[in-house]
């Protein structure tokens, strides 16, 4: 049962994530009023290993936990006795890095006798889209793109959904980083990627596009394999055309899919979710694709895309 459901849409709640590499708390009043949303983020020390090291997260979430809090409640304006429930993000996610964050949250609730709500991650991700736009029509398509996930999920109204397709593999977020981190652009993958396909042509070269025609099911495993062979095939390639080259692909396998998921269910509504929703071609071409079906689509802004504790204190 949510907090929402048991105080009504005046209900307060303080929400924390720590998942992987972003601390974070916020304040949200009704399920969508956004009150206040603190994240400190851990990118610049992740970056020099390639990718993020869980040790070192879950130190810095610690490190960082007490802080983060303070400032939520502080900028929400609310009397931390206002708040209802606490609720914190319980998985999936880096078991050390989810173990500070539930903590934290229990001791807050234990201190100001409130009930503690786990909330899942990837159901998170379907509300944050809803936060910037909670007036919506069903039954809605989320894409949910992150990471650790691809997921196709069919919402039928607030709690009823059910992943209708997914990843068989990697997911797109994954086969970003690890494209990225193997044409030694940095980390995180998906916005170096996106910032240099912008120099490069998307049509240089034609890389694969797994089970296109097959079910709701995605895989990016192939399509990572054969930018890595490619390159090492092609050593003076211009790296701008590979990034643009292989994001084109991800998107056109994302956009059928989606397509495809949003007539199958009839859908009024797509919404994109996760960390990948901030790409800015998938963003256009989910634009164009709704725009010519007649789907309203529902955009997270970017604060809403990446790892936040609005999301996770909404769906509490």
């Amino acid at each position: 049962m949510s907090a929402n459901t048991l105080f009504g849409d005046s209900t307060v709640v303080l929400g924390i994530e720590t998942s992987c590499d972003e601390t974070a708390a916020a304040v949200v009043m009704g399920g969508n009023d956004v009150l206040s949303s603190v994240v400190a983020t851990q990118i610049d020390l992740h970056a020099r290993y390639g990718g993020v090291v869980p040790e070192i997260a879950s130190r810095a979430h610690v490190e960082a936990m007490n802080v983060v809090i303070r400032q939520a409640i502080t900028q929400s304006g609310v009397p931390i006795e206002r708040i209802d429930a606490v609720a914190a993000t319980v998985g999936p996610g880096l078991i050390g890095a989810l173990l500070v964050g539930v903590a934290a949250a229990k001791s807050v609730a234990l201190v100001l006798d409130k009930p503690f709500i786990g909330v899942n991650h990837l159901e998170a991700h379907l509300y944050a889209a809803l936060l910037d736009d909670p007036h919506v029509e069903y039954p809605m398509l989320v894409v949910l793109v992150s990471g650790g996930n691809t997921l196709f999920v069919e919402m039928r109204g607030h709690g009823d959904f059910s992943v209708i397709g997914q990843t068989i593999d990697d997911a797109a977020g994954e086969a970003f980083d690890k494209v990225a981190r193997f044409l030694d652009l940095g980390h995180p993958g998906g916005p170096a990627i996106d910032r240099i396909a912008l120099t490069g042509n998307a049509n240089a070269i034609d890389f694969p596009r797994a089970m296109l025609h097959d079910g709701l099911d995605v895989s990016f495993s192939g399509l990572k394999t054969s930018v890595i062979n490619y390159v090492r095939k092609n050593p003076t390639v211009s790296t701008a055309d590979v990034a643009a080259s292989f994001q084109y692909a991800v998107v056109d396998v994302l956009a059928a899919k989606a397509r495809k998921a949003a007539q199958q269910i009839g859908a009024k509504t797509v919404a994109l979710g996760g960390g990948v929703a901030a790409n800015s071609l998938l963003r256009s071409t989910m634009t164009t694709v709704c725009a010519e079906a007649g789907w309203r689509l529902v955009l997270p802004s970017m604060g809403m895309c990446t790892d936040n504790a609005a999301m996770i204190a909404s769906a509490g």
